[in-house]
């Protein structure tokens, strides 16, 4: 994983590689991927075979921890690299994009990594396995087509991973992605916030880990999912009040409708970045207004016709670009963006959250720090949602498997759950939101797979804080 990234720091631009430099940029992500599938599972693993009992939550709970560390680590590189060379420097394109510093410093946590891992040695129990010749020699084939296996798998899939992909990603990352993109607050101010909202989470993943060695890993995770299903709307909804105020008064008070032909309206689901799919000039419409933080009705307009949008008493003309390559897309929403704009200021809805930071001095951080404290107390409490589910989780997925399949059995219900739910979150969410014209509606997915790992773990999920990992 570490190379992987470090890779990305060198890749080729498209000017000089043309196709090749997003594939190779996808193929480094693919990379990171199924190295990361590995890493997680083979920590808890690895930590929690070495734990004492009645510890064994406290000592994984710092595995946790050094998520936190990484995220506020890259955000902290990041904020540091975009204050000492400009906004400029940082996204230019060519070789000298200062946005290729964070993946080339990476080399040094890679030599660190690299040996770390050399002074290991094998886990007691896996050792103990090992001797005696009891190492599986099937493992893909004992955890998934082995009905005793395969039902716990599934069990941690839609009980623990699920809920874990979409609690962790929309309190940390979809989050960062509302209050920079929805609302448009500015890059510093947002990475302020998060980097305390991390900062935060380091000690609570170890508090509930330790808590969940003494009442139990059940009852800490299913206050976390019960918590964030109460958070999630409610949450965002304060969220946009207190971290853009002319926004949230704008869409009280102006309405906003796309009228066009619903056979011209597609259902946004962008999984590749395939911007041609979606070029009619009802897509055009709703995309430019969803990434504007606009709220809209939808009105059928005649068949065959251009889609207009409609704010208050104001229309402007949308724009097709069916048959354009995706640069030309692109441009072509850019263009409409461009004429957009100015109705919408007209409107009330602003172009970005007023207060934004002017320098890093100590006395700027502070000061916009106490106006969007708002929006950090909400991240507070879905930081504390998160890790209250996350912090005991390794311990009890480590709890679940016999140690001859453990590695497989965690590691992959882990990464789909993930993967699946989380990975996708942001790309869903856009899609239902642009479908409904809500900026909330996108919600319903987490809420849905929260309520059913809730349902899950409650009802199907064992407590396994006694269990004893070495007596299989």
């Amino acid at each position: 994983m570490g190379l992987a990234t470090f890779a990305i720091g060198l890749l080729p631009t498209a000017h000089e590689a043309g196709v090749w430099a997003p594939i190779l940029l996808v193929a480094c992500r693919v990379v990171q991927g199924f190295a990361l599938g590995g890493e997680y599972g083979g920590a808890a693993i690895y930590v929690a075979e070495h734990a004492h009992q009645g510890k064994r939550g406290w000592e994984t709970g710092w595995i946790q921890v050094s998520a936190a560390f990484g995220l506020a680590g890259a955000l902290l590189v990041v904020l540091i690299t975009r204050a000492s060379v400009g906004e400029e420097a940082f996204k230019a394109g060519g070789w000298t994009g200062a946005w290729r510093i964070p993946f080339l410093l990476s080399v040094i946590l890679l030599a660190i990594s690299v040996w770390i891992r050399l002074q290991l040695e094998e886990s007691p129990a896996f050792q103990k396995l090992k001797d005696e010749g009891q190492v599986s020699k099937r493992a893909y084939h004992e955890s998934f087509f082995q009905w005793r296996n395969l039902k716990v798998v599934l069990l941690v899939f839609f009980a623990i991973t699920m809920a874990q992909g979409v609690v962790w990603y929309t309190g940390f990352f979809y989050t960062q992605f509302y209050l920079d993109r929805i609302l448009h607050i500015d890059s510093q101010t947002v990475n302020v916030i998060m980097i305390a909202g991390v900062a935060l989470s380091a000690p609570l993943y170890v508090f509930f880990a330790w808590l969940s060695d003494k009442i139990g890993r059940k009852p800490v995770m299913l206050f976390g999912i019960a918590m964030m299903l109460l958070l999630y709307f409610p949450g965002f909804q304060y969220i946009t009040r207190a971290g853009n105020p002319p926004l949230a008064h704008a869409l009280e008070t102006v309405p906003v409708t796309v009228i066009a032909d619903p056979a011209d309206c597609t259902f946004q689901l962008d999984l590749t970045g395939g911007a041609r799919q979606f070029s009619t000039s009802c897509d055009i419409a709703k995309g430019s207004l969803t990434n504007a933080g606009v709220a809209y009705a939808t009105q059928a307009g005649p068949r065959g016709s251009v889609a207009r949008v409609r704010v208050g008493a104001q229309e402007i003309e949308s724009i097709s670009a069916a048959g354009q390559t995706t640069s030309q897309i692109k441009a072509t929403r850019t263009a409409f963006e461009a004429r957009l704009r100015p109705v919408l200021s007209a409107a009330g809805y602003p172009a970005h959250a007023p207060g934004a930071m002017q320098g890093w001095s100590w006395s700027e951080i502070v000061r916009v720090f106490n106006e969007k404290i708002g929006v950090f107390l909400v991240l507070a409490l879905f930081v504390l949602a998160a890790t209250a589910l996350y912090g005991p989780q390794a311990a009890a997925l480590v709890e679940l498997f016999p140690t001859r399949i453990r590695y497989t059995a965690l590691s992959v219900p882990y990464h789909l759950g993930i993967g699946w739910f989380g990975g996708l979150l942001p790309a869903v969410v856009f899609a239902i939101n642009t479908a409904t014209g809500s900026l909330n509606a996108g919600l319903w997915f987490p809420v849905i797979a929260t309520a059913i790992s809730a349902f899950s773990m409650l009802f199907f999920l064992p407590e396994t804080k006694n269990r004893d990992i070495f007596a299989d």
